[in-house]
């Protein structure tokens, strides 16, 4: 029995108080099970006499991907008002740190109940960072005075083209620089794209094929790399044979034991997943890797609920039909997209229960330029984390983690100091990456992140003003 003093001192646990989560009787969080649906894309003037067949066909939904406002006026029509693409061409032409590429399947997950209009489109949480317009933007601080275009210095660390290796048993292969789509808040911004007014990007110059020679080399001549992150840009724009040919290469390695595909085109654009000559060459890609004892897996990136549908459940089965180990989901936590518990949970619940696909890391949004409209603090991700347990089995609840420029992936629970009053949180590391390979100091280091300095007190927002007004141009 608890003594009666002790339960007058035991803490109590209030609601959580994010942003967004539903009052219920007695639950912060009500589940109810909701199948996913392909939402009607006739529903959009310039498409309302494209057939299933059309829809589903990968070469179909590539060159109708919307690259520019005149584009994406003839899909929308009078369905949203001057108002919006001239709002949208203001931030191309100055804000934008990638430029236009969406494929229809993602702008068919836009708004995809109700009435497409000027407000709604506004609103939805796809638009918000797949199609961002100048008035998202924050005026006060669009960019922290510490953003940098690589701001994981990733391309420091590269010991070939395109190969960074930031931890000591895993590598980065970037193999190309393009997508099928482009992120607003791509954390490659410095090199993934074409170059926007707002960004001049870095450029590949090895040849495809000298690259790919590289990273095996320097895999081949450094056994400690058992982990490789098959990436970009987007795998799915690699050509298939190209791609089997590397991860073959890769499989001949006797040292490799995980090799994950990254590719957001799995829910951007899963018609090409489903194409027979990708799904064969999976199979045979995936029958090698289970022969050999590698892990082979596909990561995935999906941020909203509504991004979830009948394809991309399909492309997700049918990769674990061949034998891929696994299917898992990194999504970015934003402002104004899926930074609420409500968000979160609804998204994990799809994930993992309709569409085969294993919820795993959260990242915060990362530093780069003109995205504070995007970012949350660390107290917020925290304050996520926390409402998300419990409700989510074990194996399918999320990480939210915070990638702290030269330490890495780090649990949001995990900072050794957080100064909340400036919006400054520090963090250790316990290994070296590729430039520290002789700094013994690197372990009594702190490394610092920035909170966004519009959610910091008054006090915190002045000291940031005198700060920046300090700092070089």
């Amino acid at each position: 029995m608890t003594h009666p003093r002790e339960a007058e001192h035991r803490p109590t646990h209030p609601a959580p108080t994010t942003p967004g989560a539903r009052p219920t009787a007695g639950q912060p969080y009500d589940y109810h099970r909701r199948e996913l649906v392909e939402p009607d894309w006739t529903r959009f003037p310039g498409w309302r006499h494209i057939t299933r067949e059309q829809w589903e066909s990968a070469q179909w939904q590539r060159v109708n991907c919307v690259k520019n406002t005149k584009q994406l006026h003839a899909v929308l029509g009078d369905l949203v008002d001057d108002t919006f693409y001239a709002d949208l061409t203001a931030d191309q032409a100055e804000l934008a740190t990638m430029s236009m590429l969406i494929p229809p399947q993602m702008i068919n997950t836009m708004v995809p109940t109700g009435p497409v209009t000027t407000d709604t489109l506004r609103a939805d949480p796809i638009r918000r960072y797949m199609i961002p317009i100048a008035s998202d933007r924050r005026t006060d601080w669009p960019s922290h005075p510490y953003a940098s275009r690589d701001s994981l210095h990733e391309h420091d660390m590269w010991v070939a083209e395109g190969l960074t290796h930031r931890y000591p048993t895993k590598v980065l292969a970037e193999l190309l620089s393009t997508c099928p789509q482009y992120c607003g808040h791509c954390t490659r911004m410095d090199l993934v794209g074409n170059s926007t007014p707002a960004v001049d990007k870095l450029k590949l110059t090895l040849k495809p094929v000298d690259r790919y020679d590289a990273h095996i080399a320097y895999l081949r001549a450094h056994p400690g790399v058992r982990d490789v992150v098959v990436s970009g840009g987007d795998v799915a724009n690699v050509p298939w044979r190209n791609l089997e040919n590397y991860l073959m290469r890769l499989l001949d390695i006797e040292t490799i034991r995980d090799i994950r595909l990254a590719t957001k085109a799995l829910m951007g654009l899963p018609q090409h997943w489903l194409q027979p000559d990708v799904v064969e060459g999976l199979e045979r890609v995936a029958r090698t890797a289970a022969r050999r004892g590698v892990n082979l897996a596909i990561h995935t990136h999906v941020n909203h609920a509504q991004s979830l549908t009948p394809l991309v459940a399909r492309a997700a089965q049918t990769a674990l039909d061949v034998g891929v180990r696994d299917v898992r989901n990194q999504g970015v936590l934003m402002r104004g997209v899926n930074a609420t518990v409500t968000d979160l949970l609804d998204l994990c619940f799809a994930l993992q229960g309709e569409a085969g696909i294993l919820p795993y890391y959260f990242y915060m949004c990362d530093m780069i330029p003109n995205a504070e409209h995007w970012r949350v603090p660390v107290w917020h991700a925290q304050q996520l984390q926390h409402d998300l347990m419990g409700y989510l089995p074990g194996y399918a609840t999320p990480r939210i983690v915070c990638d702290v420029p030269f330490v890495g992936k780090r649990w949001v629970h995990m900072l050794t100091e957080y100064d909340r009053e400036h919006g400054i949180s520090y963090w250790t590391k316990n290994y070296r990456t590729s430039i520290e390979t002789d700094d013994d100091e690197v372990y009594d280091k702190r490394y610092a992140y920035y909170d966004p300095i519009d959610t910091l007190p008054d006090s915190g927002q002045r000291w940031w003003r005198k700060q920046a007004s300090a700092m070089p141009a």
